[in-house]
């Protein structure tokens, strides 16, 4: 890409995409924050309902939604999904005045829908802490990536996130529990799981109810999964290392046909904009993985893979990027190839979950491919996903 001419330069100079989206002032910047929002009620009247990955997010009071780093609960009784996220509608500055883009902590937002797209905003409900210095949720800390399952047997919502101090060496995990799944959820306390030292991370509840914390641990060198207790308030003493050495955070896990599935973020300084399947399948994007979930009257195996667009200059304006993801049937016949083959994530400029009993995916697109295995396929515009 050459930019004609570029911040004042005389001649044409190539642009390298990284410095471009940190750049608050570059010229490329509509590439990954482009202008325009997706209204709910404006877009319901015109009856389409299409996401578009990497615009503005309204709620349907017309405010940007608030659930950065966030997952989804569905409540199968009322039939309602809740989005959870990281509330940052504040001003951003750099710690130390060049440290990492921070926003005080506000809380953890909670939106409600029906649809997976229109969402009503249900209040904060975990809030900072403005006075206590010594409270895991003192306001000039750090929260992060909050997620909520709800336990059958104590019939209790039990939120899970990424506690730590202003220069991230306490590394825990907080939990806290609520009646309902808007809160007001109490805070209990931290810790670091086993002992090791936890920063981005996620929780998955199996079909048999058994649910688990999986974190990046020694410094993001690798992920570990660990069980959680039958309340949820806890790990058990079981400790599993993964993709060790391979510097990954940012994890997502899902499950299709009995087998478990991880989404990563690449945590090498430089390259945090990468997503992970495996060690030889890259999916390139300027995102990183929050949370995958199954798509609602889609055919088997397709799923929403969210992932949030991270905006330095400004976090409040950080953005989301929904994208199908698709993990095709599995082989009668075992052909040697790892697993995460069968899985693709597309790029569309906007696309729509099924409408009909088809189970397609509409979508329009000027520009998108699939990516699997690292061979790229060119798409034609304007189908069905089948």
């Amino acid at each position: 890409m050459i930019l004609l001419p570029p911040y004042g330069l005389k001649y044409p100079q190539k642009i390298n995409l990284n410095d471009e989206f940190l750049n608050a002032s570059s010229l490329a910047r509509y590439i990954f924050f482009p202008i325009g929002a997706l209204d709910p009620i404006v877009e319901d009247v015109k009856g389409n309902g299409y996401y578009h990955p990497g615009r503005v997010w309204l709620d349907t009071d017309g405010n940007p939604i608030q659930a950065h780093g966030g997952g989804i609960l569905f409540d199968e009784k009322s039939g309602t999904y809740y989005w959870y996220g990281e509330y940052k509608d504040g001003p951003t500055y750099h710690a130390g005045g060049t440290g990492t883009a921070r926003v005080d902590v506000i809380g953890v937002g909670c939106y409600s829908s029906k649809n997976l797209w229109a969402w009503k905003f249900q209040g904060i409900i975990l809030a900072a802490e403005d006075r206590d210095e010594t409270h895991d949720l003192y306001k000039l800390k750090v929260l992060e990536r909050p997620k909520v399952i709800h336990n059958d047997k104590t019939r209790k919502y039990v939120m899970w996130m990424h506690v730590d101090d202003a220069t991230y060496s306490k590394a825990s995990v907080g939990i806290a529990v609520s009646d309902s799944p808007t809160g007001p959820f109490e805070y209990l306390h931290s810790q670091r799981p086993n002992g090791f030292d936890s920063r981005d991370m996620t929780v998955f509840k199996d079909d048999n109810g058994v649910a688990y914390l999986i974190y990046s641990s020694i410094r993001n060198k690798e992920i570990h999964i660990s069980p959680l207790n039958e309340d949820y308030l806890g790990v058990t003493n079981t400790t599993v290392r993964a993709l060790v050495g391979q510097h990954r955070e940012a994890p997502a896990v899902f499950k299709h046909q009995s087998i478990y599935y991880m989404v990563t973020s690449d945590a090498v300084v430089g390259r945090q904009m990468r997503l992970w399947c495996t060690r030889l399948n890259r999916f390139l994007g300027r995102g990183r993985s929050t949370f995958v979930l199954p798509m609602p009257g889609a055919v088997p195996g397709s799923f929403i893979f969210m992932a949030d667009r991270w905006n330095p200059a400004d976090l409040r304006d950080s953005r989301y990027v929904w994208l199908p993801l698709t993990v095709r049937a599995r082989n009668q016949r075992y052909t040697g190839l790892p697993l995460w083959s069968r899985v693709s994530i597309f790029w569309h400029k906007k696309w729509r979950i099924p409408l009909g009993e088809s189970g397609d995916i509409d979508y329009v697109t000027d520009l998108h491919h699939e990516q699997t295995m690292g061979k790229q396929e060119d798409k034609q515009p304007n189908r069905h996903l089948n």
